[in-house]
């Protein structure tokens, strides 16, 4: 890195991704997508403008003209070095929290200015995620049959032992029917593939492989987390039509080419953060108590490998002293007797 900062900006960005998933968690089951977002967007916002970094905003949630989300080129940090990218995901699974499901997070990442991949105008990836275990045996040009093989015999596993997920959609029939020709196991997930990449890496959560056409930026977002967990992640960029395609060539992108994890984030110093908002297999959502809320997150550090899983407890008494982030808000007047 021609910036290395000097002291682990992951402890500074769990706080961002607390922030957020308090914030939002407010709105789990309550079907309104929107509001839970914006919700975490207005607290990690707030919070990344309180780090000492020079950051812009490379993978985001749209173009300048769709704030107030965290739009691509946005600048954040209180404008010391060290300059970095960002990639934000205030809520990965916006629908998962507004139905009140399982394994939505809040995530933010770190890395030295230019090294995360800008997926431009191609929003979809074909991609394929493993956990160490398996790392230098998967080939995503390869058929899912072969992969699914080589996965097993890396992880010492029968086929008939493995648990792939993949995202729910019509678009992955021809997977799915494949998954299961050769005997592998099938977790379906309707949203939320950041978390499903991670689990791959993570003890305990029964994931071994992910697979499937999902975000390219979840890609990039998963790619710094699976660097400091050692696990592996290959994409190929898939435009959804024809124009889509045209443009993404027009600007110098190649569609044929694989994707490597230093492709998706060509650093060794990458700091990530996620905090559950509801429920998961990785992280517990949010608690609210009658003082405050507690919160499960894990943080990250590539050049050091270190993971840090933290459990925290919030005063409500305490944060709304100096907090501009409404964390307690008060009842609607209808609701006061």
């Amino acid at each position: 890195m021609s910036e290395i900062p000097s002291r682990n900006l992951a402890l500074d960005l769990v706080r961002v991704t607390e922030a957020a998933a308090m914030a939002a968690a407010r709105f789990m089951g309550r079907g309104d997508k929107e509001s839970g977002d914006q919700a975490a967007v207005d607290a990690m916002r707030l919070v990344l403008n309180s780090i000492d970094m020079e950051g812009v905003v490379v993978i985001g949630e749209g173009e300048k003209d769709e704030a107030p989300m965290l739009y691509n080129g946005e600048v954040l940090g209180a404008g010391s070095p060290p300059k970095l990218d960002i990639a934000v995901d205030p809520v990965d699974g916006t629908r998962l929290l507004a139905h009140g499901k399982t394994n939505s997070l809040a995530t933010v990442a770190l890395a030295e200015r230019g090294s995360m991949l800008d997926p431009g105008p191609i929003v979809y990836m074909y991609k394929i995620a493993v956990g160490p275990e398996a790392k230098g045996h998967i080939n995503i040009d390869a058929s899912v049959t072969e992969n699914l093989r080589s996965v097993a015999a890396a992880k010492g596993m029968d086929l008939d032992d493995l648990t792939v997920v993949i995202l729910e959609r019509p678009r992955h029939e021809e997977i799915i029917d494949e998954i299961r020709r050769v005997g592998a196991r099938i977790r379906l997930i309707t949203d939320g593939d950041v978390a499903g990449a991670l689990m791959t890496a993570w003890p305990g959560s029964g994931i071994d492989m992910l697979i499937g056409i999902g975000g390219t930026p979840e890609g990039v977002l998963a790619a710094c987390a699976l660097k400091s967990m050692q696990g592996e992640i290959q994409g190929k960029l898939y435009p959804r039509n024809e124009e889509e395609a045209a443009l993404a060539r027009e600007m110098g992108y190649d569609l044929d080419k694989v994707l490597t994890i230093n492709d998706l984030v060509n650093s060794d110093d990458i700091f990530f953060a996620v905090t559950g908002i509801t429920d998961g297999e990785l992280v517990d959502g949010v608690k609210y108590t009658g003082e405050g809320a507690h919160t499960h997150s894990l943080v990250m550090r590539s050049m050091s490998g270190t993971v840090r899983e933290i459990r925290s407890s919030h005063r409500w008494d305490k944060l709304m002293q100096y907090s501009q982030i409404k964390y307690d808000p008060s009842p609607p007047e209808s609701d006061v007797g």
